[in-house]
């Protein structure tokens, strides 16, 4: 309501502001009133020399704030009339009627508000109105369309606007225009020329422009076809990525301890509602370093995950070593009680985690393939964690005393290790990184007390597939699976992508029960 409120203001003072036009009453009523055909007609004309007041009218039409009584016409803002012409304020008159608009005339409106908006001054505003005009665009609009591309200072705009023109052309009524466009959509990377062509297809009667047409489809199948395969693999590598944030941490707590923690997504779930109350603080006590919040989660979420899984290692894990049917029965009930704590702090419901503004949008890499923010922030994100992760374990004391207890506990404690004190940073280490996992995973999906459930089935194939205690493996079984699922998601659909990749991994692993990298040297034996 807020927002038809702002809208209608704006066209109130495009009434008054306005200069004067040539538009008259008679023409903003034949839009108004009367058959279908001849107001679609009279919209047209309009459009092709519209001025601010015009364009006001349309929009007020648009929004249903336009009222008919006899031979007047008067748009209403808050109880309020104003004049269409002269912008000046007057009665709304009684038993003034709203204008009606069925379907047919409500999307020739919308598609004349987006040809006006090609005259905008926001880069976006153009963008958006070019994408509508690409499915409905007509010859009736060329006049305004050719003027706008005359007048386009940006390129990269104006060549899109060019694929616009060209798709109006290709519903004139002139073959010999109708064959030059259909040429010339040839070299055309956007979707919707697909969707031109194939509408005019249905309804082209010419033998020798239909076969034009069909050629200029298959070209155009073709450059698309290379971007729905780019935008596969780049799924594909997005799922992997998260896939690699919530296994890195299993990696360790399993892989390296033998613990089937099945808390591990409530563990997740912890960083990510971490990041939702970093947010809402910066929301309330720093809102103009708001785009800084998520740094500022990140070593937050970590740290809530972490003292989580000490908490839980230091309580009940530490008297379950070695017997690891034990562990899956108790983190399994342990996850319960995670997340009816969450519903009993936070609500049933989801909870709304914002991006920063520089997460917002994506690079547009072809007509049909757009790269979002957020998820190459978090690909970045995932290579940095398990740089991290590799270089603490291998480089690191830390990474010495995990490596050394979890090789051979007995040793380890006769040379000085305090093996309870790593047990617990070992298994704090894998909860804290399962909470960056919740952190990024809240910037693209919902956060609620449900999110691990999602994964740590996922997360689990992945560590058994890649092989137990290898992070290579893990990096490996994360990215493969995501790639695999995305591309198999194409061919056969999402449910039976799923099974199709379980089944693999089963036949995988009976083949190869190590995984993809088997674990070396005496700790394999034992």
């Amino acid at each position: 309501m807020l927002r038809r409120l702002i809208r209608l203001t704006t066209f109130a003072i495009l009434f008054i502001a306005g200069q004067a036009h040539s538009v008259v009453l008679s023409e903003l009523k034949d839009i108004a009133v009367g058959e279908p055909d001849a107001r679609i007609e009279a919209l047209n004309k309009a459009v092709a020399n519209a001025d601010d007041k015009t364009a006001a009218f349309l929009q007020a039409l648009s929004d249903d704030a336009v009222k008919v009584a006899g031979e007047i016409l008067v748009v209403v803002k808050d109880g309020k009339g104003f004049d269409p012409v002269s912008g000046a304020s007057m009665p709304v008159p009684e038993g003034a009627e709203d204008v009606m608009l069925n379907n047919r005339l409500r999307g020739e409106l919308d598609s004349a508000l987006a040809a006006l908006k090609l005259f905008s001054k926001d880069d976006k505003t153009r963008i958006a109105a070019i994408k509508q005009l690409q499915s409905d665009a007509d010859e009736s609009k060329l006049p305004l369309i050719e003027k706008a591309f005359a007048a386009e200072p940006n390129a990269q705009i104006k060549e899109q606007l060019g694929m616009v023109r060209a798709a109006a052309l290709l519903n004139s009524a002139d073959k010999t225009k109708r064959l030059e466009v259909a040429k010339l959509l040839g070299t055309s990377t956007q979707a919707n020329t697909k969707t031109v062509l194939l509408a005019r297809l249905q309804i082209e009667t010419e033998p020798d422009v239909k076969s034009a047409l069909q050629n200029t489809l298959r070209q155009v199948e073709a450059s698309l076809a290379w971007g729905d395969r780019l935008g596969a693999l780049f799924s594909g590598i997005s799922l992997g990525s998260i896939l690699l944030l919530v296994a890195l941490g299993l990696a360790i707590t399993y892989g390296l301890m033998g613990v089937i923690n099945m808390a591990h997504g409530e563990l997740m779930m912890v960083g990510a509602y971490a990041t939702y109350v970093v947010q809402g603080l910066f929301q309330k006590y720093l809102p103009g370093a708001f785009d800084w919040y998520l740094l500022a989660s990140v070593p937050v979420a970590f740290m809530a995950s972490a003292l989580m899984g000490a908490a839980l290692e230091r309580s009940v894990i530490r008297y379950l070593y070695g017997r690891p049917l034990e562990t899956l029965l108790a983190t399994w009930g342990i996850s319960l009680m995670l997340m009816q704590l969450v519903r009993t702090l936070f609500g049933a419901q989801n909870v709304g985690v914002e991006n920063p503004s520089w997460m917002s949008g994506g690079v547009q890499v072809l007509g049909n393939l757009s790269l979002p923010y957020n998820r190459l922030v978090i690909i970045a994100f995932a290579a940095f964690v398990l740089l991290s992760v590799a270089w603490l374990i291998s480089k690191t004391r830390l990474g010495l005393f995990v490596r050394g207890v979890t090789q051979n506990r007995a040793m380890a404690s006769c040379m000085g290790v305090n093996t309870a004190r790593i047990d617990t940073y070992a298994f704090a280490l894998g909860s804290g990184i399962a909470g960056l996992a919740g952190c990024a995973l809240s910037q693209v999906g919902n956060v609620g007390p449900d999110l691990g459930q999602g994964y740590i089935v996922d997360s689990f194939m992945v560590v058994v597939l890649g092989g137990v205690g290898q992070l290579a493996g893990t990096v490996y079984a994360a990215m493969g699976l995501g790639i695999l699922n995305k591309f198999l998601e194409g061919w056969a659909g999402a449910v039976l992508a799923k099974i199709a990749v379980l089944v693999i991994i089963i036949i995988f692993i009976q083949k190869r029960p190590q995984g993809i990298f088997a674990m070396k040297g005496r700790s394999a034996e034992a």
